[in-house]
């Protein structure tokens, strides 16, 4: 069965495909260049999804990779302990136990009892997928003091999962707040 391919001038960020040494990778980055009469230069940054590590790669234009096939499947996150977290199939009741390196960053947006997206490729956990932004409630965070009103003054608060991030003074605990999950910040409050 021939696998479907991608040009590598559709290699833009979130993109997943298969590399020379047959693992799975999305592009974290790319920079098209085109210089004079040959062909054009594709420099990608990208992280194998299974090993985590980061690599940097030129593809000459025109040229092809492997489309990755991953598998999305709707899991609810329960918790996690020292060593594993644990999602459940909301359909079939059945859990699954995952390492939390193979989460990595990803499991401080992680709200128990919340649906995620859990991606497969091959029948093999490669972890999570973040929504572009996550609602969490404020569990701890500084009271505002009058007179501390210069603009853009942030303080930190610590979210339900454990993230700590920087909002804005009027902010309080109990609070449930918007947070950007590509830059870790602050978005706006949620009423």
């Amino acid at each position: 069965m021939a696998m479907a391919t991608i040009d590598v001038n559709k290699l833009k960020m979130g993109v997943t495909y298969v590399d020379d040494d047959g693992q799975p990778y999305r592009v974290m980055s790319f920079d098209f260049h085109k210089m004079g009469r040959g062909k054009a230069n594709i420099k990608v940054k990208a992280r194998n999804l299974m090993t985590g590590a980061i690599i940097n790669k030129s593809y000459l234009s025109g040229g092809r990779v492997e489309s990755a096939d991953l598998t999305k499947t709707e899991m609810q996150y329960l918790y996690s302990d020292e060593e594993k977290a644990y999602f459940m199939d909301p359909s079939s009741y059945e859990q699954i136990e995952i390492k939390k390196e193979v989460l990595g960053d990803d499991l401080e947006y992680l709200v128990e009892g919340k649906n995620v997206w859990m991606v497969s490729w091959e029948e093999k956990v490669l972890g999570v997928e973040l929504p572009p932004s996550v609602e969490m409630k404020v569990v701890e965070t500084e009271p505002w003091i009058k007179g501390n009103s210069a603009t853009n003054v942030y303080k930190p608060a610590t979210l339900e999962s454990g993230l700590v991030i920087q909002v804005p003074l009027f902010i309080k605990t109990g609070d449930t707040v918007k947070v950007n999950t590509a830059t870790t910040s602050y978005v706006s409050r949620v009423s």
